[in-house]
């Protein structure tokens, strides 16, 4: 992969429509074609996209997703509503109990089958490279630090002109998965300045909020001096600043090979299990030159067994398949990582035993 590479923006008048809508995936499938149904993440839902599309090259199952963000899809799931979850979060310890009586006495089991880099996305004016690292960042999202030129900011940028500028953060208005995570990784690495527990729900205080991924990358497209947490694909498709992020190793530009040398790392946080939730404690603690470990893994989560349509598992074991072998050539032009062959084997061996 090329670490000069960056995701292309979806210029298609096609595409930005159906994102514009709330991105419904319905791949054209005939009469007999078994139709999945999810919804939740947007953070997935260009890559979900990109599925839908494969399944039907592959004359596989229909897919019909939502991305009404990570809430919204838990719930559904588990009120039977759709088939499964896109949840950039793995579900809560009540959620993993409703999810079992859900799936008819079984266990809802975690697939971390997309991986994308969050970005810290800004627009500021005569500003290209921008460098950050977790203190200050949880002391921007705290509205601790206002303006731009701050000594804080100037300290890890020498020599960039920082204009004289209110910061305003961005941050999801509505229950998301990808605050979740970044809140989590602004925990994990600068506990002293973001005195907050993780979760999906916006905790820090002051800045503006907008609904969804869209949301905040058109938030920031339209006002100077602001800053988010976005997927990479939305940072670019909006022609954002990326600032380049200090994990301990010197400053490291977020790029295809910087996200691919983190995601090396991942490990799971049951070993041996078939529920795989991703060890984000240990990946956002990473300190590796080159490495870019603010890694958002999505989740789609399935009963493992105990849907009442005898059609659907088998159906969901295939396309799942299918998204393994076949999905993951053409995800770096939207902004996610292909999956390394260690991580796709034991999302294989999972995907088997459905």
């Amino acid at each position: 992969m090329s670490a000069n590479f960056k995701p292309a923006a979806r210029t298609t008048a096609a595409v930005s429509a159906a994102l514009a809508a709330g991105l419904v995936l319905s791949a054209c499938g005939g009469s007999d074609s078994t139709t999945i149904t999810g919804e939740g993440s947007t953070a997935q839902q260009k890559a979900m996209t990109h599925f839908s599309d494969v399944l039907t090259d592959e004359g596989g199952a229909v897919l019909d997703y939502t991305g009404s963000g990570s809430g919204a899809g838990v719930k559904k799931f588990l009120a039977g509503d759709v088939d499964f979850a896109g949840t950039d979060s793995p579900l809560k310890d009540d959620e993993v109990t409703q999810a079992r009586e859900r799936c008819g006495g079984n266990d809802a089991w975690h697939l971390p089958i997309v991986v994308g880099p969050v970005a810290v996305a800004y627009n500021l004016p005569g500003v290209d490279k921008l460098n950050l690292n977790a203190p200050v960042l949880a002391q921007i999202f705290d509205s601790k630090i206002a303006k731009w030129n701050d000594p804080r900011i100037a300290v890890l940028n020498p020599g960039v002109a920082l204009p004289d500028l209110a910061i305003v953060p961005v941050h999801r208005s509505d229950s998301s998965g990808t605050t979740d995570n970044f809140t989590r990784y602004l925990q994990d690495a600068a506990p002293q300045d973001w005195p907050y527990e993780h979760s999906k729900e916006w905790a820090g205080q002051g800045g503006s909020g907008a609904a969804k991924s869209t949301g905040v990358g058109d938030t920031v497209k339209k006002t100077a001096g602001s800053v988010t947490y976005v997927e990479w694909g939305f940072a670019t498709e909006n022609e954002l600043g990326v600032a380049s992020i200090d994990f301990g190793a010197g400053p490291t530009e977020l790029t295809a090979r910087s996200a691919a040398s983190a995601l090396e790392g991942v490990t799971f946080a049951n070993p041996g299990s078939k529920d795989l939730v991703v060890n984000t404690d240990a990946l956002y603690s990473l300190s590796k030159e080159g490495a870019y470990p603010l890694l958002l893994t999505p989740y789609s989560v399935v009963c493992s067994a105990g849907y009442d349509n005898a059609d659907l598992a088998p159906a969901i074991k295939a396309a799942f398949t299918t998204i393994l072998d076949k999905g993951q050539s053409g995800l770096e032009e939207l902004g996610f990582v292909p999956l390394p062959q260690a991580y796709s084997d034991t999302l294989r061996g999972t995907i088997d035993a459905l």
